[in-house]
């Protein structure tokens, strides 16, 4: 059985960790080098650094700070924000990256997803998706979750699949920093629509919503930011809980 994975988040903004709520009222979180090591000696399974604004301000992902990140850490590494090229993720992956993550940018041009597969495998291209229910249907949004589109989060999962995604992050927008769980509807109907890993982000707050995300939801990994930079929950003392409710993990 494979392992279920934890995800730490860090969420950058001007240089710092930063959290909100539903994407709003960012507050600073902490040093992102710093969290990174103590994430990687906790026992997180991978890393995920997101440069929140980068889209936003038409800018690429900060490079340096990649590197700094990634000389502190033994563990996957998966870095997305403002990347639209080959050359943006050669850049990444020259500077420490494992894998990258695309969202905006592969909803305007989805080739960027086959090109991309195409030249780096698709083991190294996650693609992500923010999402939110806009009358009692998940909807893509982008630009940091700013920007609404007409598409289907399912419909979009698949074509990005089809397309040559190796794995799924998907965002509830309306779970995001409020620590009431995980869209677990939505994570059980993603895993049935397409074969590649699910990451299911947006709503942890405790233990158990990560078990449920495995469960009931059938996620691949969890991914959180909050409730570890804060120090709610500790990384370890939640793989423990998990593996004994039988949950396959990493120890």
């Amino acid at each position: 059985m494979i392992a279920k994975r934890i995800i730490p988040c860090l969420d950058i903004k001007e240089g710092r960790t930063v959290k909100g709520v539903n994407f709003l009222n960012l507050r600073d979180a902490g040093n992102p080098v710093e969290l990174a090591y103590a994430y990687s000696k906790d026992g997180a399974d991978e890393l995920v650094f997101l440069d929140i604004s980068a889209t936003q301000e038409r800018r690429k992902t900060l490079a340096n700070l990649v590197r700094d990140v990634a000389m502190e850490i033994n563990i996957p590494f998966t870095v997305g924000g403002g990347i639209s090229s080959l050359q943006d993720v050669e850049m990444l992956l020259k500077n420490g990256a494992d894998k990258v993550s695309v969202n905006s940018s592969a909803v305007k041009n989805p080739k960027l997803i086959a090109d991309l597969a195409s030249h780096f495998g698709s083991q190294c291209i996650v693609v992500a998706i923010d999402a939110k229910q806009t009358g009692g249907v998940w909807k893509v949004h982008l630009v940091g979750g700013k920007q609404p589109t007409g598409l289907d989060l399912f419909d979009w999962a698949k074509e990005a699949e089809n397309l040559g995604a190796g794995e799924i992050l998907f965002t509830s927008m309306d779970g995001d920093g409020t620590k009431r769980g995980f869209a677990n509807e939505a994570l059980r109907q993603l895993s049935e629509t397409v074969n590649v890993p699910i990451i299911a982000s947006g709503g942890a707050g405790k233990i158990s919503d990560f078990a449920d995300a495995f469960t009931t939801g059938m996620a691949d990994a969890a991914l959180a930011a909050s409730v570890f930079h804060f120090g709610e929950i500790k990384i370890m003392d939640l793989k423990r809980e998990l593996s004994q409710k039988n949950i396959a993990i990493r120890l």
